[in-house]
């Protein structure tokens, strides 16, 4: 069943016979064009006419969606571990030795 849905951009589709994923990176109206960007990194430009003649449905993006993409740094992204301390790195020792009955003698530094 073709969609009815008009594209929005950033928006991933899946591809219901091919079973391909892509993305809208942009759509004009004056021309008339909707362009996509496979998972795969390729880019095609689709008419308006032919869009709504696909058989795909909305998916979520893909786990890891920066695959097709050139240039996306992982500071970009905005899920970097920048904010840990010293005491998260030594915790699972902490609690690992604790269950183990090894407990620190007293006047032992830590």
């Amino acid at each position: 069943m073709p969609i009815e849905n008009d594209p929005v951009v950033a928006q991933w589709y899946r591809h219901l016979d091919k079973g391909y994923r892509f993305q809208i990176t942009s759509v004009d109206q004056i021309e008339g064009t909707v362009d996509i960007q496979h998972f795969d990194g390729d880019v095609e430009e689709l008419d308006l006419d032919d869009w709504y003649g696909l058989e795909i449905e909305p998916i979520e993006p893909p786990e890891d969606w920066t695959g097709p993409m050139d240039g996306v740094e992982p500071d970009d992204l905005g899920y970097t571990e920048t904010d840990m301390t010293k005491s998260d790195w030594n915790e699972p020792l902490e609690e690992r030795g604790a269950t183990e009955g090894t407990e620190k003698e007293e006047g032992e530094e830590e």
